[in-house]
C-alpha cells in the first residue's frame, strides 16, 4: 500500500502483504501499526482511495458500478451525469499515483 501527495512523493509504503489480500485488511493493518506514522488527510479534505475501499470519514472513492478509468473517456465518450463526472475527475487526479509508480520504475 503506498500513498503519495501531488508532487509525486510517497508519503506512506507498506510492503509484505501477499497480492490476493483485500485493501482494507492491509489499510486496518496500516493504521493500527503505524497509527502516529500513517498520513491522516487535514480537516475538511479527503484522500483519494480505489474501488477496493469503502467511503469513510476523509477517505474518498468511485462510484462503483460506473465507468472509471481515465483511458476509458479518451475514446470519445465523455461523462454523462453528476456521477459519472464525479469519477472522470477522480479517475484523473488518481493518476498521480500511476505516475509516480511509473517513474520509480524507471529509476
Amino acid at each position: 500500500m503506498c500513498v503519495c501527495d501531488f508532487d509525486m512523493r510517497f508519503t506512506f509504503v507498506l510492503a509484505g502483504w501477499p497480492g490476493s489480500v483485500h485493501d482494507m485488511r492491509v489499510f486496518n493493518d496500516a493504521r493500527s501499526r503505524f497509527g502516529d506514522k500513517f498520513p491522516k488527510p487535514p480537516p475538511n479534505k479527503f484522500y483519494l482511495v480505489d474501488s477496493g475501499y469503502p467511503n469513510r470519514p476523509g477517505y474518498l472513492s468511485p462510484y462503483k458500478g460506473l465507468t472509471y478509468h481515465f483511458q476509458e473517456y479518451r475514446d470519445g465518450t465523455m461523462p454523462r451525469g453528476k456521477k459519472e463526472h464525479f469519477n472522470f475527475t477522480h479517475s484523473s487526479l488518481r493518476n498521480v499515483i500511476e505516475r509516480c509508480f511509473g517513474v520509480l520504475k524507471n529509476k
